[in-house]
């Protein structure tokens, strides 16, 4: 074997041992140390051109956060809120120091959320309806980050290898129903549960001891 292709061997064989390298575990020293029990989730800040992000984002966090054993004060009680102290936009709330926060709503930490993609992309005979968001929790009472992360999911994993009719069939859903919703709380999901994601909270459900 030359040496140009020996070279070759070497980088492709490097290459595919990068991509199967687990990702480095999450650093949880605060979050543990802080041991949130309540949390606070404003309205995500919008980055797409789709105006049903925020809200189709924010009604499918509450589930998971809940599920995962914390209390997580009512979405639509803390938007109210907001707007009626004259605060109407995502962004607005975002930019609410710490303090305050723990002040009006006495929640243990709030959940920052980015929506950096939602709705449908086109392509040649067929569409796929993708959201993606990321998250940051921080620590009301000390205004510390205990943990970020991010999830994205999308409609084309579950459309492999349908034929032509399938995917026709399924551009024609997309455009009719609002796929991006399900596909939201698909990601919601990922982004409490999977690899690095939230640890369980005080009210997680312990596992049956035989």
């Amino acid at each position: 074997m030359s040496l140009i292709r020996r070279l070759g061997a070497v980088a492709v064989l490097a290459a595919l041992t990068a991509c199967a390298s687990p990702s480095k575990p999450y650093d949880y020293t605060a979050f543990k140390e802080a041991k949130p029990a309540s949390l606070l989730v404003l309205p995500p800040v919008n980055d797409t051109p789709d105006v049903n992000a925020t809200y189709g984002v924010l009604s499918n966090l509450s589930m998971p956060l809940g599920e995962a054993g914390y209390y997580v004060l009512p979405v639509s009680l803390v938007d109210e809120t907001l707007r009626t102290n004259g605060v109407t936009t995502a962004s607005d709330a975002r930019h609410i120091d710490a303090g305050k926060l723990r002040q009006i709503f006495g929640a243990d930490a709030v959940l920052y959320v980015d929506v950096k993609q939602y709705g449908s992309v086109y392509k040649v005979l067929m569409s796929e309806t993708i959201v993606e968001v990321q998250a940051k929790l921080v620590d009301l009472r000390t205004g510390t980050l205990l943990w970020d992360g991010k999830a994205s999911a999308s409609s084309a994993e579950q459309n492999n290898n349908q034929g032509l009719i399938g995917a026709l069939l399924t551009q024609v859903i997309n455009n009719l129903t609002d796929r991006s919703y399900d596909i939201a709380g698909l990601a919601s999901n990922r982004l409490v549960y999977a690899p690095n994601g939230l640890l369980p909270g005080p009210r997680a459900r312990q596992p049956v001891k035989n």
